[in-house]
């Protein structure tokens, strides 16, 4: 099973390298392919639009087959699709590939998130779920640096260069992975669709959904434009860029890797809490620091209370209903591009019309404000079994 965890975690680290991979290189993309500022952030749209539109799809239908022939599968047509964007010629082009690597994610990590509880024992979930996000983590540490430094060279390389990775994890996928074939019920149930009715259905999880995607919409509208902004800012070259956002990839791979060990000190809703003001102080502030190293060191501990929120989120979400974490992840998932989509056009929209960052930021700011606040409504950051002195306690940490 260890095999199993770090296979979970490379698949995340070229994922994730790939989704992260635009927002570095839109600056040099934006003057190659003469794009706008205010279109500009659909190169990063492309790809959560594919993921949003078929993740959606990919999650019913994944209940009822055989999750390691899905992950399969997914991951060679990913890495088919991100070699193509090596060879975009124009905005179009590039639009079409990213939203191709889009839909092949779609059927691919959700899978991750989905086999985790299936395949590892109760107290180790959350342990296995902290080391898929720190491969998201390392993405951003290394990655996406990584790729700067390659298209530095050339644009393109770094496309080639994620798209042969994922061609030797889908190998590996193949040795490694076992069988994960549906029970008789899953395969009797009805596909697609009908299998959203538990959530559609539940008060609690459609609050709990709309609050992860308030949150994931001010995360991605702040993350699209940090490249664009740095280079304005301090008029950083692109591997520049990439220095500084290996701070970024430190922090979450921080945060990633104690999250499990935080929530047990503080529990779940403090956790929450705690991080949410964290992160409202950094967005405000994060613009009007005078010098990199502030802005790195800013960066480092936002994303390290990233990598804390995201496994905790993503644990409470795939707890709603056991019985359908395939759609419940691919939910998730579906949700959390939808509003990269939303958020990387707002945000360009923002930045063209206030010449900066800090608009993106009050934004950011505002958003995770309102996902705080619609959590603690859902009731999903109350674990069953606390005490009413806890649930006290979590009502005076919040008023206090």
């Amino acid at each position: 099973m260890n095999k199993v965890a770090g296979l979970f975690f490379l698949i995340m680290f070229v994922i994730g390298t790939d989704t992260f991979l635009i927002s570095p290189l839109i600056p040099t993309l934006q003057s190659l392919f003469h794009i706008s500022t205010k279109f500009s952030g659909w190169m990063i749209g492309a790809y959560a639009l594919g993921y949003a539109v078929f993740a959606l799809v990919a999650g019913p239908l994944s209940d009822g087959w055989d999750r390691k022939k899905v992950m399969l599968y997914g991951m060679v047509c990913f890495s088919v699709s991100t070699i193509l964007c090596g060879f975009a010629t124009g905005f179009w082009s590039m639009f079409l590939f990213r939203f191709l690597a889009g839909v092949s994610a779609a059927f691919t990590s959700p899978q991750v998130w989905a086999a985790i509880p299936a395949l590892f024992p109760a107290p180790k979930i959350t342990k296995i779920l902290g080391i898929a996000s720190a491969g998201l983590a390392v993405s951003q540490a290394l990655g996406v640096p990584i790729g700067s430094l390659l298209a530095a060279t050339h644009w393109s390389y770094p496309f080639f260069a994620i798209g042969g990775c994922s061609l030797l994890l889908a190998i590996a996928i193949f040795t490694v992975m076992p069988d994960m074939k549906p029970d008789q019920d899953q395969r009797s149930r009805p596909l697609l669709f009908k299998r959203y009715a538990p959530l559609l259905t539940s008060g609690k999880a459609k609050k709990a959904f709309s609050a992860y995607f308030i949150f994931q919409l001010g995360n991605f509208a702040a993350f699209a434009f940090i490249g664009k902004w740095m280079t304005d800012r301090f008029h950083l070259s692109i591997d520049q860029v990439g220095y500084v956002m290996i701070f970024l990839g430190l922090g979450n791979l921080v945060g990633s890797m104690s999250s499990a060990y935080v929530i047990q000190k503080l529990n779940v809703f403090r956790t929450m809490a705690v991080s949410i003001p964290v992160l409202i102080a950094g967005f405000i502030v994060l613009p009007h620091l005078p010098a990199v190293s502030a802005v790195a060191g800013t960066y480092f501990l936002i994303f390290a209370v990233l990598g804390i929120a995201f496994p905790l989120m993503m644990g409470r979400l795939t707890s709603l209903n056991p019985a359908i974490r395939g759609t419940i992840s691919s939910l998730a998932n579906s949700v959390m591009y939808a509003a990269t989509t939303l958020g990387s056009w707002i945000a360009g929209l923002l930045y063209a019309a206030f010449n900066g960052f800090s608009a993106v930021g009050i934004f950011t700011a505002i958003c995770f404000a309102g996902s705080l606040a619609v959590f603690i409504i859902s009731g999903v950051l109350t674990i069953p079994g606390q005490t009413k002195k806890e649930l006290a306690d979590n009502a005076m940490h919040i008023r206090n």
